[in-house]
């Protein structure tokens, strides 16, 4: 039973299903539902001015020194994987809320992992993740989504509260590689998608195999982008404070299109594969992405945090004590 509540309250975060607010379906390949027409589905948020994803433009990125290294728990546990879904938009796996969290790195307070999915293109070479960096998109891309302690699992009443803190989101680029799968992870995770094709498909036997860490292998965790935004898919809730790991996890280009070949969407036909699946960038309207301070180099991001003694005083002090 525990087991099952995990899961579906995983799978709304990732693809809130039919409710009052929401009566129309939405989808990522029919023009008649895709991101386009979300504002027109989902007014309530998708038409927002907090949305994502976004273009991260590096140039205008701002320091903040309040953004330290994460306290990461439960990401090297081999029993935090309790099931893998294809929810018709995407493939979604639960994740064991008493052992995986998040705290630190400015977020406010402690966060329970729920449930990673992902998004991707139509083949390896056909990028399909939801933030851009630049202009530039990668091939697929990895969200952990994290909700507040205080929630005590309730993200219904999360949604609901219109808490802009209430989902910490960990987002992770996927760039596509000759290289073989040092680990092995991403060859055993995409192998449990033949378990899965259609949508609704549920498999469990996934315990015991991989953990979050070694999917994650290569990234360097302490650096990273914030911003404050919103689910990527309808009712598009600006409820999530978005951190976004600036390395890319490496992964086989054979491995990614499984993705592309194996898994298929919730749609009239049976035969249309899941692809393409990720929301096009938002604009920005006005806020403001954030980084760690680099501490060396001329290319220093700007601080948010004003200096004590700007660069002309500290001269002039300078100037006066050599008069001396």
């Amino acid at each position: 039973m525990i087991t099952f509540l995990v899961s579906f309250l995983a799978a709304l975060v990732c693809e809130f299903v039919h409710s009052d607010n929401l009566p129309v379906a939405w989808c990522y390949n029919n023009p008649a539902c895709n991101f386009p027409n979300w504002p027109n589905i989902a007014p309530q948020y998708c038409n927002g001015s907090s949305q994502s994803p976004i273009d991260i433009v590096t140039a205008q990125v701002q320091g903040n020194p309040n953004l330290t290294q994460f306290i990461l728990t439960g990401f090297d546990a081999n029993t935090t994987f309790t099931s893998i879904t294809n929810s018709g938009t995407s493939v979604v796996v639960s994740l064991d809320e008493d052992i995986m969290s998040v705290q630190g790195g400015d977020l406010p307070g402690l966060y329970v992992s729920v449930q990673f999915h992902l998004h991707w293109g139509s083949s390896s070479s056909l990028p399909g993740s939801e933030h851009t960096v630049d202009g530039k998109q990668y091939a697929m891309e990895l969200h952990i989504v994290n909700l507040h302690s205080t929630y005590d699992g309730n993200v219904s009443a999360a949604l609901a509260a219109n808490d802009s803190s209430a989902l910490a989101v960990l987002g992770f680029f996927i760039e596509g590689t000759d290289e073989a799968d040092k680990t092995n992870s991403w060859d055993i995770f995409t192998s449990f998608l033949s378990n899965i094709p259609n949508s609704g498909n549920t498999y469990t036997d996934i315990m015991d195999q991989i953990t979050m860490n070694s999917l994650l292998e290569g990234v360097n965790k302490t650096k990273y982008y914030r911003y404050q935004g919103s689910l990527t898919t309808p009712p598009c809730n600006e409820d999530v404070i978005w951190t976004v790991f600036k390395e890319p996890i490496k992964v086989n280009n054979n491995l990614i299109n499984r993705f592309c070949t194996k898994v298929f969407a919730k749609t009239a036909k049976a035969s249309d594969l899941n692809v393409n699946n990720f929301r096009g960038v938002q604009p920005l309207n006005g806020r403001v992405v954030t980084s760690q301070v680099e501490q060396t180099g001329s290319s220093a991001a700007p601080s948010l945090v004003p200096t004590s003694i700007s660069s002309l005083s500290l001269i002039l002090l300078l100037t006066s004590l050599s008069c001396l």
